[in-house]
Formats: C-alpha cells, sequence, structure tokens
C-alpha cells in the first residue's frame, strides 16, 4: 500500500522526470515542490516507492525514475486531467471545422491530435456494418475504366477504379445503376453484400460479355462493402517516434511495424478498458502480448451515428499523460459533436 504523501511523491518524480527526462532525487522534489518535509523524509518515501517498483534507479546513486507499474499507478490516481488551453482548442476547431466526408474527418483529427501531442495520432474508423447504402454512382473515365462511388447513410464515401473492358452507352450505364440501386439503396451493407453474392452465383460461366462487365462493376462495389465491414485506422505523426527515439530502450522498429500493418494496434485498442468517461491507458508492459512493451496507448471512445469507436496517441512511455488524455478526450468531443450534427443534417 502507498500512503497519500506517497502518492504525491510520485506524481512530483513522474511530472518532473517527463519534463527533464532525468532522473529525480529527493533535493530536487524538495526544492520543486511544497511538501513541507526533509529531503530525508522524501528519501523515505522513496525508499517505499521503490520497494513496490514503482520507481527504480537507472544508475548507482542517480535519482529514481518511474516504471510502467508507476506510471500505471500515476495514470489511476489522476485527480483531474490537465485543461486544455483556449489556444489549443481554437486548434483542434480550425483543424476540424469546415471537414468534408468522413474520411477527410478522420484525417483531420488525428492531424490536430498530433500537433497538440507531438505523439503518433490514431483514429479507429467506426464500424460500418449496420449502415445503409445510400447512393451507387458510376462515372466512365474511358479507356475500359469505370468508377465505382459508394456512400452510406453514415457519411462514408468511397470510390474504387476498376477495368471493365466494354465502354457502356448512357443507356446501358442507366440500367446498371438502377440494377445496383435495387440490389443496394436503402439496405445495409452486409446485405446488400449477401444480395450481390446471390447475383453473381447465379451467373453462368458463358454469360454474354456485356454481363460479365456489369459484373466486374458488380465485384467492385462489393469489394468496397467489403471494406466497410472492416476495422481501419487512421494515423498522423508517425516521425515523432524517430524525434523521440531516446525514450526508447530498445528499437523503435516494433512500434513502426505496428503502424504499418495496424493489426496489432486494432487488437490493443480493442482490448483496452475504458473508464466511465470513456478514456483508456495502456501502458509499457501492459502491452508485451502486441510486441509493444516500451510504448503507451492512451484512447478516449468517441461517438459516431450510434458506434463507438476510439481516437488517442501512441507513445513512448515517458509521456505527459495528464494532457494527452485531456487531449485524446477534448478531440472525441469534438468529432462526436461534428458526427451528431453531420448526421442530423441528412
Amino acid at each position: 500500500m502507498v500512503s497519500e504523501r506517497g502518492l504525491q511523491v510520485l506524481r512530483a518524480i513522474v511530472q518532473d522526470y517527463v519534463d527533464t527526462r532525468e532522473p529525480v532525487g529527493s533535493k530536487a522534489i524538495v526544492e520543486r515542490h511544497a511538501f513541507g518535509v526533509s529531503a530525508a523524509t522524501i528519501r523515505n518515501d522513496m525508499a517505499l516507492l521503490e520497494d513496490e517498483d514503482l520507481i527504480v534507479a537507472p544508475h548507482t546513486s542517480s535519482g529514481r525514475v518511474p516504471t510502467d507499474k508507476g506510471y500505471r499507478v500515476f495514470v489511476d490516481h489522476l485527480a483531474e486531467l490537465r485543461p486544455l488551453s483556449t489556444g489549443q482548442r481554437a486548434a483542434i476547431a480550425s483543424f476540424l471545422d469546415g471537414s468534408g466526408d468522413l474520411d477527410d474527418v478522420l484525417v483531420r483529427t488525428v492531424r490536430a491530435l498530433t500537433q497538440l501531442t507531438g505523439q503518433v495520432a490514431i483514429v479507429q474508423y467506426p464500424s460500418f456494418a449496420r449502415a445503409n447504402v445510400t447512393h451507387v454512382e458510376l462515372v466512365q473515365l474511358g479507356a475500359g475504366r469505370m468508377l465505382v462511388i459508394v456512400v452510406t447513410d453514415t457519411g462514408r464515401v468511397s470510390q474504387r477504379l476498376t477495368f471493365v473492358g466494354d465502354e457502356f452507352d448512357d443507356a446501358d450505364l442507366a440500367r446498371i445503376r438502377a440494377e445496383l440501386g435495387t440490389l443496394l439503396v436503402g439496405r445495409p451493407v452486409r446485405d446488400g453484400l449477401q444480395r450481390i453474392a446471390d447475383r453473381l452465383a447465379a451467373r453462368s460461366a458463358q454469360a454474354p460479355a456485356h454481363v460479365r462487365a456489369t459484373d466486374e462493376i458488380v465485384r467492385a462495389v462489393a469489394e468496397e462493402l467489403e471494406e466497410f465491414r472492416q476495422d481501419k485506422l487512421v494515423m498522423a505523426g508517425s516521425a515523432n517516434l524517430a524525434r523521440r527515439e531516446a525514450d526508447f530502450r530498445g528499437s523503435i522498429y516494433p512500434l513502426l511495424e505496428a503502424i504499418e500493418e495496424q493489426v496489432t494496434l486494432l487488437r490493443l485498442m480493442g482490448e483496452m478498458v475504458a473508464d466511465e468517461q470513456g478514456l483508456a491507458a495502456s501502458i509499457g508492459r501492459e502491452n508485451e502480448a502486441f510486441g509493444l512493451a516500451e510504448a503507451s496507448v492512451v484512447t478516449s471512445d468517441y461517438d459516431a451515428t450510434g458506434s463507438r469507436a476510439r481516437v488517442g496517441v501512441l507513445g513512448p512511455t515517458r509521456m505527459d499523460y495528464p494532457t494527452n488524455l485531456a487531449a485524446v478526450r477534448a478531440v472525441a468531443r469534438y468529432l462526436t459533436r461534428m458526427l451528431e450534427q453531420d448526421d442530423s443534417s441528412r
């Protein structure tokens, strides 16, 4: 068990170490923080914290730095998050105001968050499995190429270029649009996928060439709808890892690999347990099963037309947790409001 003053000493060590990147000693704590006790008393408190594996001496006779467990206790006992400044809130608004479709909103979201925190910013797409298709558009680009555009009632707009070989006249193109509309418009994504699968299964291998060309368009639509059902991340600020390489004891390669592949981060974010405010943190060794034992991830839930997803930051364990948690919470709330307003306007 850690005493109340012990928690305050731990808080001071975490704050000073994050600010200075230097191990923190008892004398520095007495000078920088108003504890009203002697350095000897603080040393005793630090010894108890060390016994609990909350701090450690990186070198003989040095000050102390937080352990992963120490960061966890610090985060769990945060009395309040550091509020964002007026300028920081204005920065969020300026990044996100005037956004277009959902893809644009999420790209702007991670750009805003990485600017605020100096970490790698991550936002998870909401699940679109229950979204309804509202529109399918086809645009001929010549040389047998067709641009397929799919829109859902969640605001997502996707485009896929496919090669169909044939050129269609206006009447044929209108017929294909009408057929796709009958198959998909007003129906959930998963239902639309099933209807397309049934339609393609009923086709004969000896179908006429123009029918096979139409099927290529239908398959392109199916591929887009299948992506709607898959988890997906948008990220920004990967270069910040290189700038903070000194904060990692080992290689940053596992983090870069996780960013590139996404699957690891999606699994990690999916398993993080949020508090009553929708905030979650996974720190250091808690991420060992994902190969990210030297990193921390902090996230906040956001709402997107009834579906919940997460926005957060990834960085070294030596990070400013109060500010980063406040930033992801503020961005998540702004994102939720934007998506709610967009949904109510449709």
